[in-house]
């Protein structure tokens, strides 16, 4: 079932590994098949250096295992509510990647200093506030997923593709599994840039939004006139 999903599922999740996302099993990676409402999604605990394709575990929109011989990730609910929530991304990566999870762990956005950032992302990247207890207790891989949404409530999840869950560490999603990996190695770059920019500089200021405007809108958008057609 969705062999060729799995694949590149897969492929992806290798990704976080060789990018140096991800220490031990501290990551994954999910692509959605939107047709049939299902998702597949690394195992739970498994080492990448054992992961093979046909390990990718298939998870319906219900939250229930469809096939697989490990149990999903134990974040798989969270995807869940991402993917429920943002019809148009297709894939979705969580890590713990040292320096975006630093900005999560001060409860910190990510602010646009630059045109390396506005590239990718239309604006800061938010942090989303800290779970309560009861939201802790009762369904935290679910709620983490809801805070997202709360957070984007007023955002495009397309223009901002990346979050960081305060205390815990960023989520990135994309049109698929890989480019959401790529956001993520996107996001990791601007946490180490923006933390040696605050390290250097003093009275720092965002980007001028028209400076901001001008490089997201030429990759991103109708009129994007960036790469090649």
């Amino acid at each position: 079932m969705l062999d060729k999903l799995k694949k590149e599922v897969y492929e992806a999740n290798m990704e976080l590994p060789k990018r140096g996302l991800v220490t031990y099993t501290w990551g994954n990676v999910s692509g959605v098949c939107r047709e049939r409402e299902l998702f597949v999604i690394k195992p739970s605990g498994v080492s990448y250096d054992e992961l093979k394709p046909e390990d990718m575990v298939v998870v319906d929109f219900k939250g229930n295992k469809v096939e697989g011989r490990y149990n999903p990730s134990s974040d798989t609910a969270t995807h869940l509510e991402l993917y429920l929530a943002f019809p148009d991304i297709g894939g979705v990566v969580h890590t713990h990647s040292p320096v975006a999870t630093s900005w999560a762990q001060a409860g910190r956005a990510i602010p646009c200093y630059g045109t390396t950032h506005a590239d990718y992302f239309y604006g800061e990247i938010p942090c989303a506030r800290a779970l309560t207890e009861e939201e802790v207790e009762n369904g935290y891989e679910k709620n983490s997923g809801l805070v997202i949404v709360e957070t984007f409530r007023n955002l495009n999840p397309l223009y901002v593709p990346g979050v960081l869950c305060k205390n815990h560490g960023p989520f990135t999603w994309g049109k698929d599994a890989a480019e959401a990996v790529y956001n993520s190695v996107v996001l990791e770059e601007v946490a180490k840039m923006n933390l040696m920019t605050e390290q250097i500089g003093s009275n720092l200021a965002p980007a001028p939004q028209y400076l901001q405007d001008k490089h997201f809108l030429r990759k991103h958008g109708p009129n994007a006139y960036y790469g090649q057609k």
